[in-house]
Parts: structure tokens; sequence; C-alpha cells
């Protein structure tokens, strides 16, 4: 018990320190309406039907320089928070506007220099939180959920991403009056670029394959699950190994995927594989994890790595990498993971 929670510790420490310093981000002059509306598409099936969600963008929004797939990461974060906030359902508001911070403005110049801002919003209309949760939530690891429920990375995730694209976030809420979250990015006047040249269709993406999904994690499982159904595949989901592989029993077709996280309560991903290819040996194997890739080698094929998505990373570049991994020729090598 104490080597598997340390286990989970180093995990999330170095999700934490790739979030906060090390994520290599793209940055690049975006107009955020689109961002909003192309995360809005897949956010109606992930908060599901007892949640409204309510979008209020503003035309004419002026430019951001960020990197659009993490701020769909920072979206979704926001907006799994906020349904988890709401279990017995309620309304999702995300409405974007152009701010101007005064140097008269002390409250608005403690969060931002004064200046021009696009401002996103995402409010909730769910329990709320006291001073003491609003003063530590965007602290790793504090989370008001039960144990098993969440890491409590969500919002100290988006913190990270906002604050290394330069910008700022605050929270206001009270206990039963919901809660609302403000990110501020500085306008810039520079032009979008050109479409870059057309990148696989996303028809090419898809596909009808049966998937088994293994992440402890609520919130990644639910992207995950919700980004490959949308795409066509059939998904199976299992919270740990011991589950994934009563699921792998009881599943009368094949199996042509597992994607799986690498560290996990019980059983990590290596183990599951181990005990899932001689049973399964139609199967291929994508491991994701907050890990830098080195932390995942195949013995068998000397520094070649193995199928391997690094946290976070975009619903996109999910996309890309399954449909990369059932496209190629054998299932994956078995892997060893260094602990």
């Amino acid at each position: 018990m104490i080597e598997k929670a340390a286990e989970r510790a180093a995990e999330l420490t170095r999700q934490l320190v790739a979030f906060s310093r090390k994520q290599v981000l793209q940055p690049k002059v975006i107009d955020l309406n689109a961002v909003v509306t192309h995360v809005g598409t897949m956010l109606r099936r992930v908060i599901g039907e007892r949640v409204e969600l309510v979008m209020s963008l503003k035309p004419r929004l002026w430019h951001v320089k960020a990197d659009p797939g993490q701020i769909e990461q920072v979206i979704m974060n926001l907006a799994l928070n906020a349904r988890d906030a709401m279990p017995a359902g309620g309304r999702l508001t995300m409405t974007t506007t152009n701010v101007t911070v005064e140097a008269t403005s002390q409250r608005q110049r403690a969060l931002a220099p004064p200046g021009a801002y696009v401002a996103l919003t995402v409010s909730d209309t769910g329990c709320g939180m006291d001073a003491q949760t609003q003063s530590r939530v965007f602290e790793p690891f504090f989370t008001t959920k039960e144990i098993g429920r969440g890491a409590g990375l969500g919002l100290s995730t988006v913190y990270g991403i906002v604050n290394q694209s330069g910008g700022a976030i605050r929270v206001d809420s009270e206990p039963g009056g919901g809660s609302t979250f403000t990110i501020y990015l500085a306008r810039v006047d520079d032009p979008i670029p050109p479409l870059e040249p057309r990148r696989p269709a996303i028809e090419a993406l898809r596909g009808s394959e049966t998937i088994l999904v293994v992440e402890d994690e609520d919130e990644v499982r639910d992207v995950v699950l919700q980004a490959l159904g949308i795409n066509g595949y059939s998904v199976l989901q299992a919270r740990d190994g011991r589950e994934a592989l009563a699921i792998a029993d009881r599943q009368p077709g094949p199996i042509h995927l597992l994607v799986t996280d690498v560290v996990m309560p019980h059983m990590n991903g290596r183990e599951l594989a181990e005990q899932l290819s001689p049973r399964r040996p139609e199967m291929k194997v994508l491991y994701m994890s907050g890990y830098t890739n080195d932390f995942v080698r195949s013995p068998s094929a000397g520094d070649q790595q193995t199928a391997f998505l690094q946290k976070p990373f975009s619903c996109e570049t999910l996309g890309q990498k399954v449909r990369g991994v059932l496209d190629a020729g054998a299932p994956a090598a078995l892997v060893h993971v260094h602990e």
C-alpha cells in the first residue's frame, strides 16, 4: 500500500511539474470564440443531459496569443469541475468579452496589470464554495471530492496553464450560490495567421474498433471516453486493472486497443498489459501518463519507445495517436515500467 501510494504521489508530482514549468506550449494568435465553440460541441456530451450549457460569445472579440490545445484543456477542466458541483443538474455558462483593466480599479489591478484583455468566464449554479475553500482551490492535490473521485489537480492544472500563458484567473463563489471562474488573457493586435497546410481530415481519425480505456482519474477518463466515442469507436471503461480484467473476460468480441494510464491502484499499466495480452493477442497498447516518455521503454526494442501519450493532451492529439496505433502493424511490445 505504501509503495502504491508513493507511486501515485510521484505520478501526480510529475504531472504538476509539467503543468507549471516544463509543459511545452505552442502559442499562436487565436480567436478565443472559435476555441470555446469547438470545445462546446464535445462538452454537451461530457456534462450530461441534466446540465444546460449556455454560451454567450462577444462578436468582434479581440485576439489573444495562447496554445489552443492547452486552452481547450483549461475549458474542459473548468466544465468538469462545474458538472461535479451540480450532481442534480443545473446551468453551465461560458461567456467571452473584451475587458480593459484600469489603473484606478484596485480589485482588477490586484489580479492583472492595467491593459486590454479578453476575459473568458465559466460559471455554474452548483453548490458553491466558502472563503476557506476558495483560498485553496488552485492548490495542487487539494480536493473536496471523496477519495478516489479526483486527485485535486484539475484546477491547479488550469492555474498552471493560464499562468504560463501570461494570463490571470480568479474565482468568485459563495455556498449555495454557484461558482464563477474568470480568465484574463492579454489582447494582441496581431492578425490570426493564415491556415496551415490542411491537416488530416477529422474523418481520417474516426474508426469502429473496440477500445478498452483504463484510467483511475474520473475527469481524465470522461474526456477520453467522450473523445473516442465522438470518433465512432466502441469504448469500454474501467477504473483500474482489476476491473479491466473482469471487463475483458466478459467481452465476447475483440478488443483492438488498450488505452491505459501507467500508474494506478492495485495494478500498473504494464502489469495489466502483461496479463491481458496472452488472452487478447489482437490487442494493441497505448500508454498515457504524466511521466516523460523515457519512463516507459520496450526492453525488446532497445531505445525504441512504445506507444505513449504524454499528459496533458488535446482531444485531437488523442485521436491522431489512437488512429496511428491502430493502423500500425503488429500489437505493441510489452513494456517495463522503471519503478
